[in-house]
């Protein structure tokens, strides 16, 4: 049997998340975690000029206007979207600082970390 060495990716995070970012970002992601409220911030996030109103979102589903407000109100509660009312219509914004925290749990580091080797190499039997 032959060992053959394979450069492994970098590591995505300099460090172990504290306790209170932790528990920050698994309130975003279990937001995200529906498919529903994934789609919702995916159309906000790619509208034409960064916001989208409610009655641009809502024909997109087969579902009640009361269950689009439940899943809009879970994203803005969880800190991802903000809304601002214009007559009798809301219209959401992403918050990209807060889309971007969630972003960057998963970005490969453009260095290795400190104390880490720069050629991480998995050993495959």
């Amino acid at each position: 049997m032959t060992d053959t060495t394979t450069p492994c990716c970098a590591p995505i995070a300099r460090e172990p998340l504290p306790e209170a970012d932790a528990a920050d970002l698994a309130v975003m992601l279990k937001a995200v975690a529906d498919p529903v409220r994934l789609r919702l911030l995916s159309m906000i996030g790619s509208h034409a000029g960064g916001e989208a109103c409610v009655c641009d979102l809502t024909d997109a589903f087969d579902l009640t206007a009361p269950t689009i407000s439940h899943h809009l109100r879970v994203l803005r509660t969880a800190g991802l979207i903000d809304g601002e009312r214009r007559g009798t219509w809301v219209y959401y914004r992403i918050i990209p600082q807060t889309v971007n925290r969630l972003g960057a749990l998963f970005a490969p580091l453009a260095e290795p970390a400190p104390d880490r080797p720069a050629d991480l190499e998995l050993l495959l039997a």
